[in-house]
């Protein structure tokens, strides 16, 4: 059975869910928190919403049923670069996430995990997913225990701020 194609949202009324993962007593785990600290102080379109998720992958998942048409994590990503390396990843499509979903355990949520057991948890509910699914992530240069991000992914926020307030922009005009 086909569903039907996604509506494009008419312009101002696209809602967009901004969460920031990661968990602030892992180093540079704490880059998608403390960007989303940050992003409090910008003036957002009123379809914005920022989530500050942290560990918790189940509140992700739960928030997604929501109704959201754009998502964007915000996150560490290890890819390979520099640390501090910023990346800017468009996971929309289900080809894009792991075809196999993950068994729902609450203490393995990663967004990741949320992202595969995405289409699952839409159609056990009759939710739509996402239409758009943007990662901004940062390479980190420490995950050790300890508070506070390198001086490297720490001097990236303002970038990753920067990214993140333009392309919410962008997604409230679509």
């Amino acid at each position: 059975m086909n569903s039907p194609a996604p509506q494009s949202p008419a312009p101002g009324t696209a809602r967009t869910l901004v969460a920031g993962v990661g968990n602030i007593f892992l180093g540079d785990d704490g880059f998608g928190v403390e960007t989303l600290r940050w992003l409090t102080r910008e003036e957002l379109p009123a379809t914005v919403e920022l989530a500050d998720v942290g560990v918790r992958g189940v509140h992700l998942a739960y928030e997604l049923l929501d109704g959201w048409d754009t998502l964007v994590l915000v996150d560490v990503t290890a890819r390979g670069g520099e640390p501090g390396t910023l990346y800017l990843i468009d996971a929309s499509a289900p080809g894009d996430r792991d075809p196999e979903p993950a068994p729902l355990d609450g203490h393995r949520m990663t967004p990741d995990a949320v992202l595969a057991l995405l289409d699952t948890l839409c159609a056990g509910t009759g939710a739509a997913p996402p239409r758009r699914i943007l990662v901004v992530g940062c390479e980190p240069a420490c995950l050790d225990e300890g508070i506070g991000l390198s001086p490297q992914v720490a001097a990236a926020v303002p970038e990753a701020v920067r990214m993140v307030t333009e392309l919410v922009r962008q997604e409230a005009v679509v």
